[in-house]
């Protein structure tokens, strides 16, 4: 494997690469022994020789199949990137000046973006991070410069017209919201066909400065054959605001750790995950609420509609520090199992230091409410639409916290699709 690491980096820091590799090759592919990853198979999706090259089709991605996948509408700034390369032919034109949108590929030898890679996202014990670190192909450079304002949301299209099983794509985008700046940043996945297929393993690292406010919003939408790893890490600075929303809806497995570390004082943070899963599907969601500094605000919402044979693991942790007095912090996870056969795996965890602090946490798994399904049916509802009616207003909480109206909608619409078959 190191042999191939090594030919494949095109680094923007040399050093930092071979360290990575290092660090790779020390902890290898994580196995179910792992405690981290227990109920995680990778055996499932991890190719035995590894394809880190990149190869964009680039022909066939048409007006109409993008005009699909462009979720957000089209009053937004889009960038397009395919199987981990930038397509500049099908994108928003690259920004510079108060508000920096590149793609890192641009940037390696421009040295604006070695200020923050690889400053968040550590990967001392990160098996995914050390690797993505090694090899990345491309990625986004986002940096809203202090006091600005990004009026247009930022959608990063991520697509997958692989068809090479052993295939492994890594993406990497650095989001760096200035002192008094904010923006809206939106993520999706999506697969070109339904025999597109390989593994996708994804880097975020999120820098908020004192007074910014991030909307970050990603949405997982690959078909069932392509599966992806997801890391992203937030640091806020003071009076920072971050709000995250993840819903999964696609892919075959899927883990995302999400770490946010609240570094200085007020800041307030809430993160939102819906996971719709079904056939064979398996999703991993692991969070961890680092409250670093005093008077600082979390609250987090997973829920989970998971059918078939598929599987949900939520793993969430609340750790306050010993500095961190007069933090309030709030994590639930809510799931509905749609079959007998399908299953769902919840630890919250609180882990705390400190004395003055207001922490709850709390997980629920069950069936659909009976009695809410026969009030509905005796009003002359179908079953099917009573079931979707229900399932659709318990996905609602989550939901209903993306504020970019035609996001929201048209992510209520994929989820009204996916449960009503």
């Amino acid at each position: 494997m190191e042999t191939t690491l090594n030919k494949q980096a095109q680094p923007l820091d040399q050093e930092l690469r071979k360290e990575a590799t290092e660090a790779f090759n020390r902890l290898g592919f994580p196995s179910t022994k792992n405690e981290e990853w227990k109920y995680v198979n990778l055996q499932e999706v991890l190719p035995a020789q590894p394809d880190f090259s990149s190869n964009p089709s680039g022909s066939h991605l048409n007006e109409a199949w993008l005009a699909e996948s462009k979720i957000a509408g089209n009053d937004v700034q889009f960038y397009i990137f395919e199987n981990g390369t930038f397509r500049n032919d099908l994108s928003s034109p690259i920004l510079s000046g108060n508000i920096v949108i590149a793609p890192l590929s641009t940037l390696k030898k421009l040295d604006q973006a070695t200020g923050y890679y690889g400053k968040t996202a550590m990967f001392g014990k990160e098996p995914f991070v050390a690797l993505n670190t090694a090899v990345d192909h491309d990625g986004m450079l986002i940096h809203i410069k202090e006091g600005v304002t990004c009026d247009k949301p930022i959608h990063l299209l991520f697509i997958n017209s692989n068809t090479n099983n052993n295939k492994i794509t890594s993406l990497r985008n650095l989001i760096v919201i200035d002192k008094n700046a904010s923006a809206t940043v939106i993520e999706s996945y999506h697969s070109h066909n339904d025999e597109c297929n390989g593994l996708t393993n994804v880097v975020n690292e999120i820098i908020v400065g004192e007074n910014a406010q991030l909307n970050f919003y990603k949405a997982q939408l690959d078909n069932e054959k392509t599966s992806q790893i997801n890391f992203t890490q937030a640091v806020q600075s003071k009076n920072s605001t971050f709000d995250t929303v993840t819903v999964t809806a696609g892919g075959h497995l899927v883990r995302n750790n999400l770490h946010i570390k609240l570094n200085d004082t007020n800041c307030t943070s809430h993160l939102f995950g819906l996971y719709l899963l079904d056939g064979n599907q398996v999703t991993d969601n692991h969070t961890l609420v680092d409250h670093a500094k005093p008077n600082c605000f979390s609250n987090e919402l997973y829920k989970g509609i998971i059918g078939g044979k598929a599987s949900g693991i939520f793993n969430g942790k609340i750790m306050v520090r010993e500095d961190a007095q007069k933090t309030n912090a709030y994590q639930s996870n809510k799931n509905i199992l749609l079959s007998d056969e399908a299953t769902m795996n919840t630890k919250p965890q609180l882990e705390i230091y400190a004395d003055d602090v207001k922490c709850t946490h709390g997980a629920t798994t069950g069936q659909m409410d009976e009695e809410a399904l026969f009030y509905l049916r005796s009003r002359g509802i179908g079953e099917t639409n009573a079931k979707t009616l229900l399932n659709i207003a318990f996905a609602g909480d989550v939901l209903n916290n993306i504020k970019h109206e035609a996001l929201r909608e048209r992510l209520t619409q994929l989820a009204t699709q996916k449960l009503q078959k």
